[in-house]
């Protein structure tokens, strides 16, 4: 633990002692270890413990099918001229679970270190795509105008009026085009993304950090990642609806999908949701959700979001990367509005990712969807290399089934 981070708990910590919050203490205490190596797998499923958060009463009596036709999957993918094999992607990645679907038939499924099939996962970034589900949801059913698209943030959230936030449109937002200024760097305890972070573990108001953040370059110039710019979203959802956003996300997706499993989101100390990392879900719910974008917004009988919002959000609509963006390993991946294309992406193939090796990847030309949940440590390897890499596997599953 670095110095500062020792210097902050203990500050915190004797804070809370003051007001004998020592449930507080305690939740500090494990949150300083939520990414330790030897921990980082049961604490991926039990961000309850670490965390604030609300239930989702999700599972459906009578869940959607997701029929088995078990088979064998490619063994081995070619990457960069090297043969690699899955099941070193497995060990290697830590990944806890993996599911492949063909069809709308589960091919693939393997729940590993001590994870099973009930097992609730954190999605971390992978909610991001989900909130823009939600919104397509709202603007579908008429209670988000479509002409919001092109309005300032500020103009329905008062609060964000001389922000980094101030002019900035909902669109800009959609494709992490806001032009706020924030650290992302995950290993940087200092940064923007760690002490966003901190809110969730000790307690503040995810709507007040915002509204402090400032600005770097005009709204709309380039793509670069802003995980805060999802937090707008939801905040928009709020105030243009005027309801909470759980009671939105269960009516107009989750129980639409006949999920067989309840889930969680992580809040604030307030008890905002955290829709741009914190839900909590099976990876066969992972999976439903993939296969209703697959199915261009249709799932379980029912059209959920409408064919254009699937297709506005899933396509290239975002400005082209910032310069930090562009210099990484995988600065050619495309983005649209809060889902990501890989480089030259075939048809119908786009993604939803979150940290530590989450994804949620969509081929439509060869129907087929994998959901995988990881603990990776080392995600971050090689600048976005890891990534592509598995966008590669993935692809060559999919394209050999």
């Amino acid at each position: 633990m670095q110095l500062s981070q020792l210097a902050d708990t203990a500050g915190i910590i004797s804070a809370r002692l003051l007001r004998l919050d020592f449930a507080g203490i305690r939740r500090l205490m494990r949150v300083n270890r939520l990414f330790h190596p030897e921990e980082i797998v049961q604490n991926f499923s039990h961000m309850d413990k670490l965390a604030e958060t609300i239930a989702l009463p999700s599972a459906s009596p009578r869940p959607s099918p997701l029929p088995l036709a078990l088979r064998a999957i490619p063994e081995t993918y070619e990457y960069l001229g090297q043969t690699h094999r899955l099941a070193d992607h497995k060990t290697d990645r830590n990944v806890t679970a993996f599911l492949v679907i063909k069809g709308g038939a589960v091919l693939h499924e393997d729940y590993r270190l001590g994870t099973a099939q009930d097992s609730l996962r954190i999605s971390w970034s992978m909610s991001k795509s989900v909130t823009s589900l939600l919104l397509g949801a709202l603007i579908d059913h008429g209670l988000i105008p479509e002409t919001a698209l092109a309005e300032g943030v500020s103009d329905h959230i008062p609060t964000l009026k001389g922000s980094g936030y101030d002019g900035v449109t909902l669109q800009n937002v959609l494709n992490m085009a806001s032009g706020v200024a924030f650290n992302e760097d995950y290993l940087d305890y200092h940064s923007d993304i760690n002490r966003m972070g901190r809110i969730l573990g000790v307690g503040g108001s995810m709507d007040a950090f915002a509204a402090s953040l400032s600005r770097q370059w005009a709204p709309g110039t380039y793509n670069n990642y802003v995980s805060i710019d999802t937090h707008i979203i939801g905040m928009m959802i709020r105030a243009l609806t005027g309801r909470a956003i759980t009671p939105l996300l269960m009516e107009h997706l989750l129980t639409p999908l006949g999920l067989e499993s309840d889930s969680t989101i992580l809040t604030d100390s307030l008890g905002e949701p955290f829709v741009l990392g914190g839900l909590n879900m099976t990876t066969r719910d992972y999976a439903r959700i993939a296969l209703m974008v697959l199915n261009r917004g249709r799932w379980n009988g029912k059209q959920i979001v409408s064919e254009g919002w699937i297709d506005r959000t899933t396509c290239q609509s975002a400005p082209p990367p910032s310069p930090q963006m562009a210099a990484r390993t995988d600065g050619a991946l495309g983005y649209g509005m809060q889902w990501w294309l890989p480089p030259e992406p075939e048809e119908g193939e786009v993604f939803g990712v979150g940290i530590y090796g989450q994804y949620m990847y969509i081929h439509r030309a060869h129907d087929v969807v994998i959901a995988q949940n990881a603990a990776d440590t080392r995600f971050k390897e090689g600048d976005g290399a890891v990534n592509l890499q598995t966008l590669a596997m993935f692809r060559q599953i999919a394209k050999a089934l």
